[in-house]
């Protein structure tokens, strides 16, 4: 065998090991599958206003999928998420509404509020050692009752008064709910804020100290403290990530509408964790992907979207959603043993 042959081979079975060592792999190969089998039961699904609907529907749930999946890297949850969202919209509208101010006036109150109970969350883990399920549970309840009791409190009702001719609303509503026309189909602008989210979230993972402090506190965060890397700090600004993305969504859901329902979010925080391990994230922590939480949040888009085209009962959504949840699982599963069988 010639010494080139061998060099050859080693290249190839490095290429592969890489390949299959991916975390997006398995969500990637799934999403090609989901995406062929609607393009050919759904009519229409190929169009471009059709995709256009996917893409928005992916984004809402890929902007939290994203930093939850980071989270999950660090070996923790957060099941607060969905409530948080919720919580950002409500406090940028009743402060604004209350004290008669600018609109982003409220904006910036509930980005400083929102960043508060994720550091509350972070806080309450590293110090308490308690379980994150335990910490993120408590505050889960606490934001769905204060929700509720502050909303009835101050406005009376169950839902927010508009803000729709407030100043600077016109403004905000650009910056998080507008629409952007390209040719003759319109893209919703989360769209943007979701692959933003992505590209920043892979740069940290891949590119920074920050992100193999991750990946170390995830894997084994005793290993971790050992060799200097700042735990605590480290999943305090991992839940604070969470509550960033909570904002960006909340403010899209307020200027959306203008109105916000204090019950609304209660079970979004389970989509998120679902997007993130259908995009190879491990529930154990250690090991997943920006990239792939943007693919299974992709995958929730097509399939939610693709059944409204093929008109099939909605109802079948959630077992859709929970077989691919399985699939992806066990197909992640065999990509990471071929990955370790290469090495």
């Amino acid at each position: 065998m010639s010494a080139g042959t061998a060099d050859t081979r080693l290249i190839e079975t490095s290429a592969l090991r890489k390949l299959l060592g991916r975390p997006e792999l398995g969500s990637v190969v799934g999403a090609i599958a989901v995406f062929v089998f609607f393009a050919f039961v759904a009519d229409g699904f190929l169009r471009a206003p059709s995709l256009s609907t996917v893409l928005y529907a992916s984004s809402t749930i890929g902007i939290m999928a994203v930093p939850v999946a980071l989270l999950m890297i660090g070996g923790e949850f957060d099941l607060s998420a969905g409530v948080m969202v919720t919580s950002s919209a409500l406090v940028s509208s009743m402060v604004s509404y209350q004290m008669t101010a600018n609109t982003w006036v409220g904006v910036g109150v509930s980005l400083l509020v929102t960043l508060a109970i994720g550091a509350f969350n972070g806080i309450m883990l590293t110090r308490t050692e308690l379980p994150s399920f335990i910490i993120t549970l408590g505050t889960f309840l606490m934001l769905t009752g204060m929700n509720l009791g502050f909303t009835k409190l101050i406005d009376g009702t169950v839902s927010t008064k508009s803000i729709a001719d407030m100043e600077g609303f016109s403004s905000a509503q650009d910056v998080f709910a507008s629409t952007l026309t390209i040719g003759d189909v319109d893209f919703k602008i989360t769209i943007l804020w979701w692959f933003g989210l992505v590209a920043l979230a892979s740069w940290i993972l891949l590119r920074t100290r920050a992100g193999n402090w991750i990946f170390a506190v995830g894997g084994d965060q005793d290993a971790a403290r050992a060799v200097g890397v700042p735990v605590a700090k480290t999943k305090i600004g991992l839940y604070m990530g969470v509550a960033f993305g909570a904002w960006i969504s909340g403010q899209h859901l307020l200027f959306s509408y203008d109105v916000v329902q204090s019950g609304e979010g209660v079970g979004n925080e389970l989509i998120y964790i679902i997007a993130a391990v259908i995009g190879g994230c491990l529930i154990t922590g250690g090991y997943g992907s920006a990239v792939g939480s943007a693919v299974g949040a992709f995958i929730f888009g097509m399939t939610s979207k693709g059944i409204v085209f093929a008109e099939w009962n909605p109802d079948w959504f959630k077992f859709f959603l929970g077989a691919m949840l399985l699939l992806a699982t066990l197909l992640n599963a065999w990509v990471r043993k071929r990955a370790e069988a290469t090495k």
